[in-house]
């Protein structure tokens, strides 16, 4: 049995432990405050130019934007993979990684060999570098709030690559925030866009005049909607990442207090211990004088 100097170190460096978990509890709550207003303030826009891009993806126009090509077999394709730049969140980026893992596996039984991978965070980064994944673009250091100047950068280099034809789909992997408790892994397709991607039931097809020309307003609208889309959903996966790191951490502080009751509960039995042995020291002693 340790002794009780050696009790009390352990329960003091616990102690120390529980701290800087309720510590980082309380700075993940005010983030999260943060980030879910920026993610629901983005939302009404991302649903009012989803709902323009499926008119669109509809529309009888005379130019055809490559977004909106249809694909009858997929041989090569991109991956955007969105996680955190930090840890201790849980299994918020195991969970997304998985998803994209297995989509990836699944493009090659199905024979795609081509998967250019865009990687928006370190988590991610670091993991697609250790499984030998072609990383054609990343980004890291996003801090707590994204930028849509830095994150179309990296983005850009799958959507030219779509557009020259180099490229047949590419997916967008992300953490969606449903509430405090509760964040899901997401992959959906990017591009091309059509009307069940964009979740439109429409039976009826839409003509429209443009001005000053069909291609400037349909190339000028599309780069938006995937701009939004992105940026959404790395807003989302911010969101989740303080969800769950602020999770993560009370579950960490109160493990911390169930040890340090055991670990106390240790110490008074050693102690008790030890003066039940004195007094048995000093009761023989006196029946031995």
């Amino acid at each position: 049995m340790a002794s009780g100097k050696e009790i009390r170190t352990k329960i003091l460096s616990v102690q120390n432990t529980r701290k800087i978990t309720k510590a980082m509890e309380m700075v993940a709550a005010s983030k999260m405050r943060k980030a879910q207003e920026r993610m629901k303030a983005a939302r009404p826009y991302g649903e009012k130019i989803r709902s323009m891009a499926a008119d669109l993806s509809q529309a009888h126009s005379e130019y055809k934007h490559p977004f909106l090509a249809r694909i009858d077999k997929v041989e090569r394709a991109g991956l955007i993979v969105v996680t955190t730049d930090k840890g201790l969140c849980g299994g918020l980026n195991t969970n997304v990684l998985r998803l994209a893992l297995g989509r990836m596996k699944e493009w090659d039984a199905a024979g795609v060999k081509n998967i250019s991978v865009t990687c928006l965070g370190n988590k991610g980064l670091g993991f697609m570098q250790r499984m030998g994944a072609k990383v054609v673009s990343k980004i890291t250091g996003m801090g707590d709030t994204p930028h849509l100047e830095k994150l179309i950068g990296p983005v850009k280099v799958l959507l030219d690559a779509f557009s020259a034809g180099e490229l047949d789909v590419i997916f967008i992997a992300y953490t969606r925030f449903v509430n405090t408790m509760k964040q899901e892994p997401v992959l959906e397709q990017l591009l091309p866009l059509n009307s069940e991607q964009l979740r439109e039931e429409k039976s009826n097809s839409w003509d429209y005049l443009y001005e000053p020309d069909a291609k400037l307003v349909v190339d000028e609208l599309l780069l938006r909607y995937v701009e939004a889309l992105v940026y959404q959903s790395v807003a989302e996966n911010m969101a989740s990442e303080q969800s769950a790191r602020m999770v993560a951490m009370k579950a960490a502080s109160d493990n911390a207090g169930t040890v340090i009751k055991d670990l106390q509960m240790i110490y008074n039995k050693t102690r008790q211990a030890a003066i039940t042995k004195e007094i048995a020291e000093i009761v023989s002693g006196a029946a031995a004088v």
